[in-house]
């Protein structure tokens, strides 16, 4: 090979070298973090100014973003700095790249060499420090957890962050002082071993939580075992406000089992990072909520007129505000009734009212709640019914209801900021969706992170904190621990949604409809035809006639085909008196057979209707005619004005 050549792949060699060198530090950096994540990224400008004289303790990463262990181990950090977000009042997790040619002096100065370090800052140090580091083999999310928790139970006094709750056991006498006596907060006391970190998580997780307390007790205490019954660890006491007390029930002794039933009780809410104090007027509201007369309500429960009441709204208020539909709104709207009609099946009330929506305020809960259930409701229902094709116009694929959804919202939802972090939410994820218990759990998704983003907003309703949904109380095998961090089974989640927002959960109490009106005639058809195979036609005239007497078992029944389009049913009740059953099916059928007018499903008797109006308005036009015609010759004849 000629020497030229010989330098000229060499050079190439060199070259794709430093190419490469370069989209591994800038590349990875680029996506191994963002602003998105959780994690605050700490920059050479900026860290001294965040570590120094910080309100709370900082533990760091100083990472390489060429480091292959580095990018591996990013997703563990990612989930670490999630699990404790909470915390954050107390301690923050940092990260700062050590390949950025910015920081290169910064991390000299923190003596950073290999790479990832870790490192541990304190709280309430005036001057720079290099931090502690942490040196531990086992790197597992759990286990960093415990060695941040070491890190904030073993400061000192003069390093311990302001805000950074009790995390030492209580004393014997500190809770059975507070026994039977009336209080403004929750106390919650979380009893187990020594070497169990359930107690102190719980409490870091409670820490930004307004009107509850959380203390920890050991096993070793055996006066307060006994006192509160308890016979094993991890275990939960919990002392209301009114002075009440008694263990809490599990069927998982896991800490997010015990943080998520914690933070759901009524009046128990997240403060915002800047609100130390709440409101003397949002106390107030709490407590007039805790007084308010509240309706007989199942949670298990989706109400009938919550979702009709969500509809009346829909139509009523928000869609009758603009004037002028047309383009793309008018085709949203079409699109959204069409759904509606033949997918929910619901009626329009006349009036609002909320039931398992109710707020304890006017201004909480309402009619975003329905909203929410309204969509989760029309998702089952595709799933269940894909046979059915919505419109030609759209594509009747599984995301059809997400789509008319997302349309509505971008066009009419009032919340204009919600409008638009749905639209932000479906941009980037919707598209994914390729079945319909896709979509119903993309939906599910985007609900729980729409809960946690308002968290702790002026929005929350007290009485009803915004968690993820479902808690472990309502579907505990929806929820599991892997290694200490909580996971949802999606597949349990899936069955607890469909069951859920099932016909058969509907409950019609407040609903203001008698059930038997809610039966359609074929409806009832297909069930005296199934009662005549079984009974014979005597029996059924004679079942009938109990059915009318019986009301609960009328409600049952009617349950299923509550949510149908609604038929007059009083043409039935008059021919089963005096035709046979196979002269009322033929009747039937015949009566209801629809016919379609602009791509709108009339039946026989609303087109015998039209044609009865029609001939009497000709009746009376020719009426008219006559008369005018008699009046006019006898007018002529009078005055004798034969050319008029």
């Amino acid at each position: 090979m000629a020497p030229r050549d010989r330098q000229n792949r060499l050079t190439c060699h060199a070259l794709l070298a430093l190419a490469a060198t370069f989209l591994m530090r800038h590349g990875h950096a680029a996506r191994l973090y963002s602003s998105q994540d959780p994690v605050t990224i700490l920059e050479a400008q900026g860290a001294r100014a965040m570590l120094v004289n910080s309100s709370t303790a900082w533990v760091a990463e100083f990472y390489s973003s060429w480091c292959g262990h580095c990018v591996n181990f990013a997703p563990t950090w990612k989930a670490l700095a999630s699990d404790v977000k909470d915390w954050e009042l107390a301690i923050r997790v940092g990260v700062m790249d050590c390949a950025e040619e910015k920081n290169f002096a910064a991390c000299s100065e923190y003596g950073i060499h290999f790479y990832p370090t870790f490192r541990f800052f304190k709280a309430l140090v005036g001057q720079f420090t290099t931090g502690e580091d942490y040196k531990g083999p086992n790197r597992e999310l759990q286990t960093l957890r415990h060695v941040i928790i070491d890190f904030l139970q073993n400061n000192t006094i003069a390093n311990k962050p302001p805000a950074c709750p009790v995390l030492e056991p209580t004393s014997t006498l500190s809770v059975l002082s507070d026994l039977g006596r009336h209080q403004r907060h929750y106390t919650a006391v979380i009893f187990e071993t020594e070497l169990s970190y359930i107690g102190r998580e719980v409490i870091l997780d409670l820490m930004q939580y307004e009107n509850i307390v959380v203390k920890r007790a050991m096993n070793r205490d055996k006066m307060l075992m006994e006192k509160f019954n308890i016979h094993t660890v991890p275990s939960c006491y919990l002392l209301h406000p009114n002075g009440s007390h008694g263990l809490i029930y599990m069927q998982k002794s896991l800490r997010s089992f015990f943080t998520s039933y914690l933070k759901s009780l009524p009046g128990v809410t997240k403060r915002l990072p800047f609100q130390n104090i709440v409101p003397v007027k949002q106390r107030e509201e709490t407590r007039a909520a805790a007084l308010k007369s509240w309706k007989d309500i199942d949670q298990s429960k989706v109400y009938l007129a919550d979702l009709e009441s969500a509809l009346h709204y829909l139509l009523r208020v928000e869609l009758a505000s603009h004037k002028i539909l047309e383009g793309p709104k008018l085709t949203a709207l079409k699109d959204l009734i069409i759904v509606l009609a033949k997918i929910s099946g619901m009626f329009l009330r006349n009036t609002i009212e909320w039931v398992g929506c109710e707020g304890s305020q006017p201004q909480y809960r309402g009619y975003p709640c329905s909203l929410w259930t309204l969509f989760h409701f029309l998702t089952v229902r595709a799933e269940r019914h894909p046979e059915m094709q919505i419109n030609a116009g759209l594509d009747n694929g599984p995301r059809v209801v997400l789509q008319v959804m997302r349309r509505y919202i971008h066009h009419f939802f009032g919340c204009r900021d919600c409008a638009q972090h749905f639209e932000e939410m479906a941009k980037e994820s919707m598209a994914a969706v390729e079945t319909r218990d896709g979509a119903i759990l993309w939906l599910w998704k985007k609900h729980n992170e729409v809960n946690n983003r308002l968290a702790g907003a002026p929005s929350e309703d007290p009485m009803f904190p915004k968690v993820a949904w479902p808690t472990p109380d309502r579907c505990p095998v929806c929820h599991e621990e892997i290694k200490g961090i909580h996971t949802w089974k999606e597949e349990e989640v899936l069955k607890f949604l469909k069951s859920h927002y099932s016909v058969d959960n509907i409950s019609y109490k407040y609903s203001g409809h008698r059930s038997q009106s809610h039966m359609t005639v074929n409806e009832l058809v297909k069930g005296n035809e199934k009662k005549v195979k079984e009974q014979g036609p005597s029996q059924l005239v004679n079942g009938q006639k109990e059915e009318k007497v019986n009301h609960q078992n009328i409600e049952q029944n009617s349950r299923s085909s509550a949510l149908v389009k609604r038929e007059r049913i009083d043409l039935v009740d008059h021919n089963l008196k005096r035709i046979s059953f196979e002269q009322k099916i033929a009747s039937y059928k015949k009566e209801i057979k629809p016919v379609s007018f602009f791509g709108i499903g009339f039946s026989n008797v609303d087109m015998s209707l039209c044609v009865m109006l029609y001939a009497a308005s000709c009746c009376f036009l020719m009426i008219m005619y006559f008369y005018f015609q008699m009046r006019s010759k006898r007018w002529k004849i009078r005055y004798n004005r034969p050319c008029v």
